[in-house]
């Protein structure tokens, strides 16, 4: 499970849609929410919208690998939809704030790889947040309040991706992700690898 973590405004979203396009073995996990949907965003594509009655049941079903509430609207990832996926062998990338972060890490610390990302400044997110003409004057204040709390929590991650190039982020996250792939607790299989290797016969070259 690969966590990507940032405030909003910083390129996480068009980071992640990246690194799916780069590499056909990972897929995000789709979470719900009960904030509205945004114009051209496709219900169970983006996100799983619902009302709040609906995420409570949700809730009280303990359906739900981890949810947090952020800027008044509640955001979640279910169960099901990521264990089938680990299930089959594919690495899941999870677009969640530092709250998700952390239940998924108290659930599942070694299978979990974490990267925050970090604007390049202030004026840099401050400009990118309008840029996306998503938000009124007054929700984009609040995201600039917002944001230093979220970056107070850069030191519980793994990794650290300064957002100065979109392209170079993006192979920054991919060389994460190639690494992770390698560590020998991933490796399926290696321990009989190893085992085999070790004890594999090979016939003594002639000395001449």
């Amino acid at each position: 499970m690969l966590v990507l973590s940032a405030p909003s405004g910083t390129g996480k979203t068009t980071l992640a849609k990246n690194i799916i396009e780069e590499d056909e073995h990972i897929s995000l996990s789709i979470s719900c929410t009960t904030r509205s949907k945004r114009p051209n965003e496709i219900d169970g594509k983006y996100y799983f919208f619902k009302t709040r009655e609906q995420f409570q049941k949700q809730i009280d079903n303990d359906e739900f690998l981890e949810y947090a509430e952020i800027f008044g609207e509640f955001y979640g990832t279910l169960k099901k939809q990521v264990l089938d996926k680990l299930k089959k062998g594919e690495d899941v990338l999870f677009d969640i704030d530092w709250q998700g972060h952390r239940q998924l890490s108290a659930i599942a610390r070694s299978d979990v790889a974490s990267v925050f990302l970090l604007p390049p400044s202030k004026e840099a997110l401050l400009q990118r947040l309008k840029a996306r003409n998503q938000d009124n004057s007054e929700i984009i204040q609040y995201r600039m309040e917002r944001a230093d709390e979220e970056i107070s929590h850069w030191h519980e991650y793994d990794y650290i991706i300064i957002n100065r190039d979109i392209k170079q982020s993006t192979e920054k996250l991919l060389s994460v992700l190639r690494a992770e792939r390698l560590r020998k607790e991933r490796r399926t299989g290696l321990n009989d690898f190893v085992a085999s290797l070790i004890h594999e016969k090979f016939v003594k070259s002639k000395v001449v």
